[in-house]
């Protein structure tokens, strides 16, 4: 009985290691079987101690001096505990999208100058513009076509080539107007001058620019015009109202030598397709005298008028020349020399008419001209022959 007792007590103490070693605490095993209790009423700590005479020792490896301490429990979730609302993100505004601003238009570019034919090229009752195949010869025809040249042949100064002849330049009132220094700036019209970007310059010395604003009818023209680095010069310049019979102050030049303008006697490819020429013609002289008669308003020779010819002159082809033989384009021009003639406006070569550069001329046509001479003219009595 005591053995048995002994074989209890060893497994009572082994119990109590095993359960010291876990995580709650066990009494301490007495002598007698009995489980000491602490003083609050709990098991107690298990220290190393003999037990019994003849009995092992628990060796101080597995000896534990106090409990091992334990970690912090971690609560097991409940299956009757609600996990509580997780927190709700507050929602970021997407930023407001902003319209993407359109490209702003280009300006519309401005309308196109009306065409040439929307402005008169002076008044009906303009001189230019008015017959003289019903005035009489002047007394001293002979001696003027003599001094001009009997023998000289009739020249078409223009053809379809564009740098001969003198163009002219169709501009609007959008187009921007330039200051221009003149030579004579004392008898020029010293206003802006619509020149173009690009304009259409006469080739040659006198380097005429003529601009027509058909927006306001009114004509510009400069002579011997030059596009330098400080800005356009010319030799001089001169403004026409196209609608008004009025002339330049008497003594002062134009960009024309005779003070009148140019476009309103150059020949040009529009009215010849159209049959008919309704107006006198700018024409030249080698040699002219120191004065000027009606309407030219200045003078650009010298010696006497007796024995040159004046600037403003009239002359006209006879009525006795046959034409028919002639080309179509060639036709509708000696046609205008009978019935309007044509106007000394400036110094050089003989019996040269001016016109308008066109590609539609038909160069071999003009060229038939020459077969006519100064002889073929005659001076018109235009004495009392005024505008309107």
């Amino acid at each position: 009985m005591g053995h048995r007792r002994a074989q209890l007590w060893v497994a009572l103490v082994f119990v109590g290691l095993v359960v010291g070693s876990g995580s709650g605490p066990v009494a301490d095993a007495r002598p007698d079987g009995r489980l000491a209790v602490g003083p609050d009423g709990g098991a107690g700590s298990v220290t190393s101690q003999a037990v019994g005479t003849g009995t092992a020792a628990v060796s101080p490896e597995s000896s534990l001096t106090e409990a091992a301490p334990t970690a912090s429990p971690i609560a097991s979730p409940n299956a009757n505990t609600k996990p509580g609302p997780e927190p709700t993100a507050k929602p970021v505004a997407a930023p407001t999208p902003r319209a993407t601003p359109k490209p702003a238009a280009p300006p519309a570019p401005p309308a196109p100058p009306p065409p040439l034919s929307d402005c008169p090229i002076l008044p009906a009752t303009n001189v230019w513009n008015r017959r003289v195949d019903g005035l009489p010869v002047a007394a001293n025809s002979a001696t003027m076509v003599e001094a001009i040249g009997l023998s000289a042949r009739l020249h078409p100064d223009f053809g379809s080539y564009g740098g001969y002849g003198i163009p002219y330049n169709i501009v609007g009132s959008a187009t921007p107007r330039t200051t221009v220094r003149f030579q004579y700036a004392s008898e020029s019209d010293r206003v802006g001058y619509p020149i173009p970007a690009h304009p259409r310059i006469e080739g040659g010395s006198d380097r005429h620019i003529l601009m027509v604003d058909t927006n306001a009818c009114r004509l510009y023209e400069l002579y011997a015009a030059v596009k330098t680095t400080s800005g356009w010069r010319a030799g001089s310049g001169a403004t026409w109202d196209l609608r008004s019979n009025k002339l330049r102050p008497n003594g002062w030049t134009s960009a024309d030598a005779a003070g009148l303008p140019i476009l309103p006697g150059l020949v040009r490819y529009a009215e010849v397709a159209r049959g008919a020429i309704p107006h006198a013609v700018r024409f030249t002289a080698p040699d002219t005298c120191d004065g000027h008669i009606y309407p030219a308003r200045h003078d650009a020779g010298s010696g006497s008028c007796a024995v040159n010819p004046p600037m403003g002159l009239r002359v006209r082809l006879k009525a006795s020349v046959a034409i028919g033989g002639f080309g179509s384009q060639a036709r509708v021009l000696l046609t205008a020399l009978k019935r309007y003639g044509m106007i000394l406006a400036d110094n050089g070569s003989p019996w040269y008419v001016t016109g308008a550069p066109d590609p539609h001329w038909n160069d071999d046509a003009l060229h038939a001209l020459g077969q006519l001479t100064g002889d073929d003219f005659e001076v018109v009595n235009t004495s009392g022959f005024l505008n309107g």
